[in-house]
């Protein structure tokens, strides 16, 4: 799986990126059948707090697979954008294997 990183409105992080790599590396070995993974960092004007967000494009066989979150740290925006493309990866897995 080919992974593609951006940074919006803010600088690139070399120790963001190993954790995000680690943590697809992981999705991939579960899901063999990933593509490719579109990743983008960026700051939003939001005054709560809540302006790191983590968006994740993930191509597979089938329609695209998106997930989104904000949160207060980027690290936590991207545990949480991974775990719901597991959710989605893993019904689409049921849906594979019922076929």
């Amino acid at each position: 799986m080919t992974v593609e990183i951006q940074y919006q409105k803010m600088p690139e992080s070399e120790s963001l990126n190993t954790l995000l790599k680690k943590r697809l590396l992981k999705l991939a070995k579960r899901y063999q059948w990933l593509i490719r993974a579109q990743v983008m960092f960026k700051l939003s004007n939001q005054k709560n707090g809540e302006n790191k967000i983590c968006e994740i494009e993930l191509s597979a066989p089938g329609p695209r697979l998106f997930a989104k979150s904000n949160m207060d740290n980027f690290e936590k925006a991207m545990v949480d954008t991974i775990e719901e493309l597991d959710r989605q990866l893993q019904k689409r897995k049921e849906r594979f294997e019922r076929h």
